[in-house]
This record gives C-alpha cells, structure tokens and sequence, in this order.
C-alpha cells in the first residue's frame, strides 16, 4: 500500500521523533511503499495567504502553491499521521497543512451548495498522537485532534472501515517503561495496518 506518513514535530530528539522512525520503519519493514513527509525538515509554510483564500475556491488553479503536497496526497493509498497535541490541538504546521492542501477540488468538492469527499482513493488514516496532559483532561475539551481524525477526515476520505488512533497520554508524567511499551504498541499498530 502507498502510505503517506504526515510527520509534525520540529525536535529531532523527542518521543515523537522516536515513534516517527517506528513508524515509518516498521511500515517500511512490511512491504509498505512509504512518502515519509516531515513537515518541519521540509520546511512546509502552514500560513494560508491572502492571495491563496481568495483564489481558494478557484479549482484547478488552487492548487498551484502546494502542488507538489497535493500530488503526494493524491498519490497515498493511506494517510498516517505522527504529531503531539498541543494545547488541545494538532500543531500550527499540521493544521496549516490541512487548511493549505485539504483544498476544494483536492479533499472535498462543492455541488449545489452541499460538500462532498474527493478523497475516496484513501483507504485507511491512522493518527499516533501524544499528550502532555491526562485522557480526562483531553475529553474535558473535547480532544478535537480525536475528533478530527475519527470523524472529519474519515468523511471527507469516505473511509469505511476502522480509523486507527493510537494516543499516548500523560507525556509530562510518564516513565520511560511507558515510553518503551508505547512503542511497541506503535510496532504492533504499523505491522497491522
């Protein structure tokens, strides 16, 4: 399967670092074709421009400024995201990927008015997220990472089957077995998926 990896974390040597080479190995180690797309080594800019919302609805024209991500994405089979949550939502660079690429005519079409998938090439999302805080603490507000992933993209990608969402939570607490342990249940995930 052609597996579109979204990487979002700008320390080489964080935990999130660390379940970013699993992942991608691991898929890799299992016959996966794998575009591993490290948002901040690519040094991807999340800032929507002026000129880019108001030709936003201008298709095919709209996606001249992120061409080569549409293509990456038009390319998967699956999407699987590595990012941690912060305060209580994806980073600034994952979430400019989204409103830059997730683009009309690119994740969804308009109709007469109502929306509909135009990512229904991609099969399978996986997110493996983590958390500083606690689980209670992310459904307090909601944890609108969660609901992104489970509810809004698997609509807008049609998928039918099961949305993988493995989180770790507790970042700021949490021992190094749990880390360890973590990422073998990240091994385990990528070998499935």
């Amino acid at each position: 399967m052609k597996i579109l990896v979204l990487y979002a974390h700008p320390v080489e040597t964080s935990f999130n670092a660390a379940v970013h080479a699993k992942v991608v190995e691991t898929l890799r180690s299992v016959g996966h074709e794998v575009d591993d797309c490290d948002l901040n080594a690519e040094a991807f800019q999340p800032v929507l421009t002026r000129e880019e919302r108001i030709g936003y609805h201008t298709v095919p024209d709209n996606r001249e400024p992120v061409a080569r991500y549409v293509d990456r994405l038009m390319w998967a089979e699956a999407i699987v995201i590595c990012s941690p949550v912060w305060n209580f939502g994806f980073p600034a660079i994952l979430k400019g990927f989204f409103d830059r690429v997730f683009l009309p005519g690119v994740s969804f079409e308009l109709v007469d008015g109502t929306v509909r998938p135009a990512l229904t090439h991609i099969r399978k999302i996986g997110a493996i997220m983590t958390y500083g805080g606690s689980r209670w603490r992310a459904f307090l507000v909601g944890d609108p990472p969660h609901k992104i992933v489970t509810r809004v993209l698997r609509v807008i990608m049609g998928v039918r089957g099961s949305v993988l969402y493995l989180p770790q939570y507790n970042m700021n607490k949490i021992k190094d077995e749990t880390r360890v342990a973590f990422l073998k249940k990240v091994e385990s995930a990528m070998r499935r998926f």
